[in-house]
């Protein structure tokens, strides 16, 4: 019986981690997740959810951050017409 293919880990990324990725600041990370009457260009429900690591502790998944970053790379070009930068 052969050995099935190995799963990529999974890695999670801590709140300072996904800013580095995202170039946005911890304000910025939490608004995108809950919706703010005062605020409502801030919510956006395609961010990536956080996931409990611990009593006190959240961390994102890597694969969702990045799938979420490259749906901002294609939104932003098809925005532009298609335009490459």
């Amino acid at each position: 019986m052969a050995n099935p293919s190995p799963k990529s880990p999974l890695i999670i990324l801590r709140r300072k981690q996904v800013e580095a990725r995202t170039g946005l600041s911890r304000s910025t990370i939490y608004a995108r997740l809950k919706p703010n009457p005062k605020r409502p260009g801030d919510y956006d429900p395609t961010f990536p959810q956080p996931i409990s690591v611990g009593a006190k502790a959240v961390g994102w998944i890597e694969s969702e951050i990045d799938a979420w970053l490259a749906a901002q790379v294609e939104k932003s070009r098809n925005a532009q017409g298609g335009r490459q930068l």
